[in-house]
């Protein structure tokens, strides 16, 4: 049997497909917000098996052009050093998206951002659906409660924090591991019992970015020495 010639043509990278989707979302006007500032966050992990979906931008992230780069991000990123990565592995190998993209502006309360309406999230929708459809994620992180009901049943925060879930999504299954929004706005950790659910999903966090290959050394033993310092303080 004869082989057919080569068209020479190597197959595209899910580097350079995720690049190429990166591109298009970047000039996506979709919303049509008024606000010149209010531009797509775009993630920086180009070969990840890992994705982290987070409910949408804040106000810091229309300035420093990076998802969680406010002051929720160095709380989200304080409790993945806990499960043993840092923030530059962490941005390097995990795919951090959202629900929308784009920041949706103020509270009109005044405390913390809006929630992306219904017609938002419809219209951001299919950018996380091809994310998913693209990386296959082995793992998923839902970062709060608009993305937690993304991929999982709408029960009480406590009935899903600190738990290992399987769920399928576009990308086919995955493991997912929730956990609470880090916004100074949400109340939920600081409750009774809820620190501990908080500890057990980054554990469980922990164990499964070790089993991907994906924590990192540096971000374990900075854990390792805080946790040894604030024991000897107690002693």
């Amino acid at each position: 049997m004869s082989r057919q010639p080569s068209s020479g043509r190597a197959l595209p990278t899910l580097a350079s497909r995720l690049e190429a989707h990166c591109d298009a979302l970047a000039a996506c006007r979709r919303c049509g917000s008024d606000d010149p500032t209010a531009l797509p966050i775009i993630a920086e992990a180009r070969t990840p098996r890992v994705m982290l979906v987070g409910q949408a931008p804040g106000k810091t992230e229309t300035v420093d052009r990076r998802p969680f780069a406010g002051r929720a991000g160095r709380t989200l990123f304080r409790w993945l050093a806990q499960a043993g990565i840092s923030e530059p592995a962490a941005r390097a190998q995990i795919y951090i998206g959202a629900v929308t993209r784009c920041y949706p502006g103020p509270n009109a309360s005044g405390r913390g951002d809006r929630v992306p309406s219904r017609r938002e999230q419809a219209l951001c929708a299919d950018w996380l659906e091809r994310e998913l459809q693209l990386i296959r994620p082995a793992l998923l992180i839902p970062v709060g409660r608009l993305a937690i009901d993304r991929f999982l049943d709408p029960l009480p925060l406590e009935r899903l924090v600190g738990v290992r879930h399987q769920v399928t999504n576009a990308g086919g299954a995955s493991v997912a591991i929730p956990l609470p929004h880090p916004s100074g706005a949400s109340s939920w950790v600081h409750e009774r019992g809820h620190r501990a659910l908080l500890d057990t999903a980054l554990a469980l966090l922990g164990a499964e970015l070790r089993s991907l290959g994906v924590a990192d050394l540096a971000a374990t033993a900075a854990t390792a020495a805080t946790a040894a310092t604030a024991k000897r303080s107690v002693a």
